[in-house]
């Protein structure tokens, strides 16, 4: 049976004021012939893929959809329904279908200030989770959702799906096995042309079938000032993380997981900023981070703007637009294409293969090993820990001019060669690098034990992060 809006709106008020959190529900390990019942909340782009990946797999079935959009959720239930024979359970709130619906898994695709609730919830009613990446929208949530993970002993992977990549896991075992000789530095990028999100003089009408403040749940609920209600909120900080976490978050774990480090940055440090565009956004479109790792130094770089104005080229390095490259010793490779190379660029190795992170998950949950998920909880938070360091470096800084910018990164060589790549390419977009245009972050010290900054109250305010009630983050778990 359809439900009208106003009675799908009705049942969610309902829930928000019953439901706290859900029950704790006893761990069963399933057969290899029972049925694993999944309940997908977030329908967008990420989430019609999810619906897919597991329908598709034998003895998986999407059992329940939720999404704060009542369109958006009964096109799913229909695609559902004539793709995979399968009527699922429709829920507007995350929470009701936790409480009620029979399911084994909860897979979070929605937007990262939604990552954090669910998983908690799903994890402290005995559901296992498949959460998409980055992980968390501040760090403190992170930090939370591994507690729950481990508390309840659930199983939690998240979407950083190049763990379970055969080219990426060959590479890097031929570099670990230290026929490149030692990694000396690494370098990881992501050149992906993005277009403005506009900017509106009077706010956005909120279309009759989304429930806004269900939408907006932990973060602001305010006027909307850009063109697009959904996938932009990612380019705004109150919702959303930048490039250099929503993408960065893959290329940083690859390079925690070559160098096998299990440690925090030391010190991090962020330049960048948003160019170009006169829009709503304000996170960086255009940013170099710094990460002192102890093992070696990781370089990230991320360029929303294409190669100079008004050409339709994209930025490169080594050849590729995005990956990450270990500078070694003997030669380079790149991870994400398999590639490896000897100083001259002769190609001396290549490696294929694809992912298969879903069935990762689903052969997990049966298992109920930890160690079978290709991309457990723990390496996902501390590499969109990582992330966030980096961000957080650049909300604290100040603009400054080239000069003064050059100045403060002096003492690291590998940081000041990226610096002159990216001045170059504003360069070519006609922004003045001498005038203080260029947002210059502060040089932050890492406190690794705690995944906070050491002596700077401002930075670790936004550790902690902001919340609306009533969605307010646990204390603890």
């Amino acid at each position: 049976m359809s439900l009208t809006r106003r009675q799908f709106f009705r049942r969610s008020a309902a829930a928000a004021a019953l439901v706290s959190l859900p029950r704790v529900a006893a761990s069963s390990v399933l057969g290899a012939n029972e049925a694993i019942r999944v309940g997908i909340v977030g329908l967008g782009n990420r989430g019609g893929y999810h619906v897919d990946r597991f329908a598709s797999q034998e003895g998986v079935a999407v059992a329940a959809v939720c999404d704060p959009d009542c369109q958006r959720l009964a096109a799913a239930a229909a695609k559902i329904n004539n793709k995979y024979n399968n009527d699922p359970a429709q829920y507007i709130d995350v929470r009701k279908m936790i409480a009620e619906a029979e399911l084994d898994v909860v897979s979070v695709a929605t937007m990262q200030y939604w990552h954090a609730l669910p998983t908690i919830w799903a994890c402290q009613a005995g559901r296992d989770v498949y959460v998409e990446k980055p992980l968390s929208h501040y760090i403190r949530e992170g930090q939370l959702m591994v507690a729950a993970a481990r508390k309840y002993k659930r199983l939690v992977e998240i979407g950083t799906q190049i763990r379970a990549t055969q080219a990426a896991i060959d590479t890097i075992r031929y570099i670990q096995s230290g026929q490149l000789g030692k990694i000396q530095y690494v370098t990881a990028y992501a050149n992906k042309p993005r277009t403005s999100i506009g900017k509106r003089d009077t706010p956005l009408p909120i279309p009759d079938t989304l429930d806004y403040d269900l939408w907006c749940g932990p973060a602001e609920n305010g006027p909307i000032y850009r063109d697009r209600i959904q996938y932009d909120c990612s380019f705004t900080w109150d919702k959303g993380d930048g490039e250099s976490c929503n993408q960065g978050v893959h290329e940083i774990d690859i390079a925690r997981w070559l160098l096998n480090e299990p440690e925090m940055p030391r010190r991090t440090i962020s330049v960048g900023g948003r160019f170009v565009f006169n829009d709503a956004g304000d996170v960086p479109n255009t940013q170099i981070i710094y990460y002192d790792f102890p093992t070696a130094p990781v370089l990230y770089e991320v360029h929303n703007l294409r190669a100079a104005k008004g050409s339709n080229e994209v930025p490169t390095f080594r050849g590729s637009r995005t990956d990450v490259c270990a500078h070694c010793e003997g030669g380079y490779a790149l991870i994400r294409g398999g590639q490896v190379f000897d100083h001259g660029g002769k190609k001396i190795k290549s490696f294929g293969g694809g992912e298969e992170i879903f069935q990762n998950f689903i052969a997990a949950v049966r298992s109920r090993r930890q160690e079978d998920l290709d991309a457990d909880i723990y390496e996902g938070h501390r590499s969109t820990t990582v992330t966030h360091l980096g961000n957080i470096s650049h909300r604290v800084g100040k603009l400054a001019s080239q000069a003064e910018v050059r100045e403060r990164i002096a003492a690291a060589p590998l940081l000041v060669e990226m610096f002159d790549r990216l001045v170059e390419h504003l360069k070519a977009h006609e922004i003045d690098v001498d005038s203080p245009t260029i947002t210059l972050g502060e040089w932050l010290d890492v406190d690794t034990e705690n995944e906070r900054f050491k002596n700077h109250d401002k930075a670790n305010a936004i550790v902690e992060g902001f919340y609306r009630a009533p969605y307010l983050l646990p204390k603890k778990v």
